[in-house]
């Protein structure tokens, strides 16, 4: 445990200049956690208790369906399920808590999955051509043995049931066989050409189906592609016959007796063939196509990728299989299709089918299979079909497979949070929840979870396109959605053709979610959307039907505003009038926009007029929407922030700052950037010629910086956020231009009397007052180069704006430096109780605001003194004059009081506003202004954090006095900071564009960890990376799945006890007695001795250049890698004991049946003794 003295510098040090306090950390005070101060007297000792013994990087679980997925797998006595991707990944599933993730380390995507079944193994055949056994019976499950073919491709494998031998089709047309249990390639090899009859003239293709026959172990039936199909026979090593079919086979299912099989064909025909008669199928049917007026065959149709024949006791066969449409319908969705009997169901799914398997009741190939569901594999979904009920309702599925339903957009996350809220929202949500779902078990259920000793609360937020925010439970390393909330219910729908006069400016989803602000004690949510607008909600257990309160305004922002107006035009507090024109919003003005109209004061969606109904869960209390300027859209907003102490609400854009009175539903203060710095601008903007083309400044402005990290994503970065990776090579240039602000003429910039509407930067409008106006109803505008904060993306400082920020400017700079420090965006804002100006004696309700160019500003917030008073009396908001300034934009603020303990933003604690219960005239606001200590107790001062996306500072308040400086990248830009709480302390972490994951203790700045963790290859990354508190983040790694980490050493330690097991004892089932009869002539009566056909003595062994043997890091080894510590060796001691008792067990229960023989044996000793024991020898 270190200590850290904190000294102050004597004020008349900082006080020459605004800046100063930060100019004293730039220069010296340049390396990690460098103190600044250089005199004063011991100000306070402040003991920290972290060290880099408390961090590590670690993967916990992935959340989300599977992306891109290839293969399928089910183990039908573990019920454990196998999904393979096209990247790679594998995902296993069992019941609700066990759910595994492991990667091929070449990527290379997963063709087919065998599960060894009952042995706690896996076999997956990847595009690489190469085969891996992965060990299941550990948590993390790790590779044993790989083999690499090296002269033909893999197309398809097959692993009889309790079998060691599997078989491997090639692209060439032959077969191999494998040792799984050595991983050797056996010597024995079925070559194409000895499998087809010697008069045939072309190559029958890949092999596309291989399987043992139900009757015959020793007998193998083989696919080819052309059409043909070999029963060929592994003792003889001959084919025992041959099928041949006009059309290209794409799957090939068994009857259960082994006497039948059937295939299914490209032209849309399934054929049912008997070993008997091989000439001429026994049966041809195509089920979805159209007989001809002859009545001899059946048009043709879409392929039939895949058939299953699955055999009942009691009942008809299922046949069951994908695909198979007719080619006249050419709209239908892909469809699966069931015949039973006569009856034929079609169930069409919303996304292209990959793969299906049935689920039977028996492992045996040789029995009735009894299917009682379908597990069918989408592109974008998982679902599973209850054969059992004859309307085949599907299960509902446990698992979070739906977080991609609409693209995510950004999300949220939340640990240790109040522990009912997860119960609150569940209650409400389940509400909402689909019918019509099966009613039997879900029939994955294999595995064994267990709580762990995590037990704390967390909830993840995904806010996405269609306008959709998704509550979710996360605690103990799962996933459960809890509530959906829409808030495109909100807006009026859009008409057809109403966004037809503004297509050159909107893209998709005008409803995205683009930022998300919650606090989970007064449970007051904000969210804002790509269409500059705001909504807040507010949560009630009940359902009312009101008026939804909207405010319009109006934040754009043109220096020359400032410096020609004429004197009898500009007065100090214009009206209402100056801001929203007395024609109609529609009419033509000064400017011709596309249809010769120009497009001023109008939001760009439409708020609902009429008495909306909503439901218990959040509710709108205000929807605030920035409206069109001159012809040109509103910005979209780059930061959020509420207080539900206050009872404010501010956001701000590349033109302004917005402050919102939500109890009140005024604005307080809507003013462009460079009023904020009143007299005090550093950087000394000009006046300078009108512009030549708006629309192109304000399409471009943003992207300042960012083309120099990535110049291929300046052009096409979407709020259609399954787009953000099509990248094309633009170049931005680096013009940038000032934007304008109706509040230029404002006194000082800050608005005295929100209810004497004397601030002209918004118009407060009643659902009443919204009738009154005709708005403009079309999509939203939205460029297709957006400011990279819309996205949660730092936006990186150029090599000319570091020079700029060492404060030495020349005031006759040139013009090209001037334009780009005229556009100045708004990236971070706080709400905190602190000390708003240098030297003030006790603190007030602050709002910190930080921008792109690293300039920190406090403005004042003087707030009515009693809970009457709030309601009524005016909300002051005023800019303090104070400044601090960091090299980069800012990104984050916290505090720390006198003792180093981490203060929480005041709140007010939740009261239901639609409780009839209350009596309103007794109800008080309940505020809690410091969660840690009461304010009398925080002192005469306190220690501010700010990070930007380059260094982070710690200030001391009031004084201003810059404590500690880390310049944490040069090269670089991080992308996320979060002050966050570890074990009990507070540290900052950061997320750079670079990959490294860093930890600063707080508040001297040490650096903790450093970890080279994951570098930035997609835009998605950058948009969701979020940290939390007790070392918890993560991210959006594909568009359909959410990584989770840690950074903390503990959750390491104990994330093996957290997992859920793969592989449990179980015993197989007995196969059923075939009996007398039908064992004699049912089949060959011997056993199959597969070792003797193919082992290195009879066989030989294969040619070393066919295949590679690559040993893997699984077994032993492998667990102890992936599990690591004492916790993993207790796991490893606990499974062996588990496997030892189960074994002691069933030896037990062997003596035990010993010794009753013995006894038995024992006794009818003794009597025939007895009986013998007086007869003489010549009497026997």
């Amino acid at each position: 445990m270190k200590k850290f003295n904190f000294r102050k510098v004597l004020d008349g040090l900082t006080a020459s200049s605004p800046g100063s306090g930060s100019n004293s950390g730039g220069g010296a005070g340049s390396g990690p956690g460098h103190p600044a101060g250089t005199a004063g007297v011991l100000r306070e000792e402040i003991q920290e208790t972290l060290t880099s013994d408390y961090f590590q990087i670690c993967k916990t679980v992935r959340h989300g369906f599977p992306y891109q997925p290839t293969a399928l797998a089910f183990d039908p006595v573990q019920k454990i399920l196998a999904i393979g991707t096209r990247t790679g990944a594998i995902r296993i599933l069992g019941r609700p808590g066990v759910d595994c993730y492991c990667q091929h380390e070449s990527g290379a995507a997963v063709l087919q999955l065998q599960f060894l079944i009952n042995e706690g193994a896996l076999v997956s055949a990847s595009s690489d051509d190469t085969l891996h056994l992965w060990n299941l019976r550990q948590k993390r499950p790790a590779i044993l043995h790989s083999l690499k073919f090296n002269r033909e491709r893999i197309t398809y494998c097959h692993l009889p049931f309790q079998s060691k031998w599997l078989y491997v089709g090639t692209e060439r047309g032959n077969t191999h066989i494998v040792n799984i249990e050595s991983f050797i390639l056996s010597g024995y090899v079925i070559m194409w050409n000895k499998a087809i009859e010697l008069s045939t003239k072309t190559h029958p293709g890949p092999v596309v189906h291989l399987s043992d026959s139900p009757r015959d172990e020793g007998k193998l039936l083989i696919g080819y592609e052309n059409g043909t199909v070999v029963f060929w026979d592994l003792k003889s090593k001959r084919a025992e016959l041959r099928v041949y079919y006009d059309e290209a086979i794409h799957s090939i299912d068994w009857h259960h007796e082994g006497k039948q099989f059937m295939c299914s064909h490209s032209d849309g025909s399934l054929t049912l063939w008997n070993l008997k008669s091989p000439s001429r199928p026994l049966q041809t049917t195509i089920p979805h196509g159209k007989s001809s007026r002859e009545g001899r065959k059946s048009e043709s149709c879409k392929p039939i990728l895949k058939v299953e024949y699955k055999t009942c006791r009691n009942s008809e066969p299922f046949i069951i299989f994908s695909g198979g449409l007719s080619y006249d319908k050419a709209c239908r969705r892909p469809s699966l299709t069931i015949m039973h009997g006569k009856a034929i169901t079609v169930l069409e799914m919303d996304h292209p089918i990959v793969e299906f398997l049935t689920l039977c009741e028996t492992p045996y190939p040789n029995e009735f299979q009894e299917p009682y569901a379908v597990v069918v594999l989408l592109e974008k979904d998982l679902i599973v079909v209850d054969l059992t009920q004859s309307n085949f309702p599907i299960f509902e599925n446990p698992y979070p497979m739906d977080i991609h339903e609409s693209p995510v957009t950004c999300t949220a996350y939340f640990a240790d949070c109040p522990p009912d809220l997860i119960l609150v929202l569940y209650s409400i949500g389940v509400k909402h929840k689909k019918q019509g779902y099966s009613n039997k078990e879900w029939p994955i259920s294999g595995g064994a979870w267990n709580l762990g000793t995590q037990t704390y609360p967390e909830i993840i937020i995904t806010g996405h396109a269609d306008g959709s925010i998704k509550f979710w439970d996360a605690s103990a390393i799962t996933l459960q959605m809890l509530y959906k909330l829409k808030t495109s219910k909100v807006f009026e729908k859009q008409k057809l053709g109403e966004g037809k006069q503004t297509c050159e400016i909107v893209e998709e989803d005008p409803y995205a979610i683009q930022m998300i602000y919650w606090c989970p004690e007064s449970r007051i949510f904000c969210v804002s959307g790509v269409s500059a607008y705001v909504i807040i909600y507010k949560f009630s257990r009940h359902e009312i039907t009101t008026e939804i309160v909207s405010l319009e305004v109006r934040l754009q922002y043109d220096i020359e505003d400032i410096i020609t107006p004429e004197p009898e035009t500009s007065p100090p507090f214009p009206d209402l009038s100056s801001q929203l024109p007395s024609k109609s919003l529609s009419g033509s003005t000064n400017t011709v926009a596309s249809e010769g109209v120009t497009k001023d004061s109008i939001p760009c969606l439409n708020v609902k007029t009429r008495p909306v109904r909503m439901p218990p869960g959040y509710q709108a209390e205000l929807v605030i929407q920035l409206v069109w300027v001159d012809g040109e859209p509103p910005q979209q907003i780059t930061s959020l922030s509420v207080s539900s102490a206050y009872g404010i609400v501010a956001f701000g854009n590349c033109s302004g700052l917005a402050v919102v009175d939500f109890i009140q539903k005024t604005v307080l203060l809507s003013m462009g950037t460079i009023d904020l710095y009143r007299s005090s601008d550093l950087y000394q903007r000009q006046p300078r010629s009108p512009r030549k083309n708006k629309q192109f400044i304000a399409d471009n402005f943003c992207m300042r910086g960012l083309s120099n990290f990535y110049p291929d994503l300046t052009k096409r970065i979407r709020t259609s956020y399954q787009s953000l990776t099509e990248l094309n090579d633009s170049p931005v240039p680096l013009e940038l231009e000032r934007c304008k602000s109706p509040t230029a003429d404002h006194v000082n910039g800050h608005c005295t009397s929100p209810t004497s509407q004397s601030c002209g930067s918004g118009k407060r409008l009643s659902s009443a007052d919204v009738t009154k106006i005709n708005r403009w109803g079309g999509r939203p505008p939205f460029r297709k180069a957006q400011s990279a904060a819309c996205m949660e993306i730092s936006l990186p400082v150029t090599a000319e704006e570091i020079r700029e920020n060492s404060y030495n400017r020349s005031r006759s700079s040139s013009i090209s430096s001037i334009d780009k420090d005229s556009k100045e965006a708004i990236t971070a804002l706080y709400f905190m109780e602190s000390f708003s100006r240098k030297n003030d004696s006790t603190i007030s309700p602050c709002l910190f605001v930080g921008t792109s160019l690293g300039m920190v500003l406090i403005i004042s917030l003087n707030l009515p003194s009693t809970d009457e008073q709030r309601f009524t009396e005016p909300v002051m908001v005023l800019p303090s004059g104070t400044f601090l300034s960091l090299k980069g934009a800012v990104l984050t603020f916290s505090c720390m009081d006198r003792t180093g303990g981490l203060m929480q933003p005041p709140y007010e604690v939740w009261r239901d506003p639609n409780n009839i219960d209350e009596n309103e005239k007794s109800w008080r606001r309940k505020l809690v202004m410091n969660s840690s200590f009461p304010s009398q107790e925080i002192g005469d001062h306190q220690y501010t954090i700010i990070c930007s996306e380059k260094q982070a500072k710690v200030f001391s308040l009031p004084s201003q006095t810059c404590l500690y400086v880390h310049n944490i990248t040069e090269t670089s830009f991080i992308l996320q900071a979060d002050v966050v709480v570890m074990c009990n302390s507070a540290c900052l972490a950061c997320f750079c564009a670079n990959g490294h994951i860093m930890i600063m203790s707080l508040p001297s700045l040490r650096p903790m960890l450093d970890v080279n963790y994951l570098p930035l290859t997609d835009m998605r990354i950058a948009r969701t990376f979020c940290f939390t508190n007790e070392g918890q983040a993560l991210y959006l790694v594909s568009p359909t799945e959410i990584q989770r980490l840690t950074y903390s050493q503990e959750m390491c330690d104990n994330l093996q006890d957290m997992l859920g097991d793969l592989f449990t004892p179980i015993e197989t089932p007995e196969a059923q007695n075939r009996g007398f009869l039908k064992g004699l002539f049912g089949g060959s009566g011997q056993t199959f001795d597969r070792e003797e056909l193919f082992g290195e003595a009879s066989a030989g062994r294969a040619s070393r250049s066919l295949a590679q043997h690559i040993p893997g890091p699984g077994g032993i080894e492998g667990m102890k890698g992936a599990a690591g510590g004492v916790i993993g060796e207790l796991t490893r001691a606990r499974i062996a004991l588990d496997e030892r008792g189960q074994r002691l067990g069933e030896l037990e229960e062997k003596t035990a049946g010993m010794m009753t023989s013995a006894e038995a044996f024992s006794k009818h000793a003794h009597e025939l003794m007895l009986k013998y024991k007086d007869k003489k020898w010549y009497q026997f």
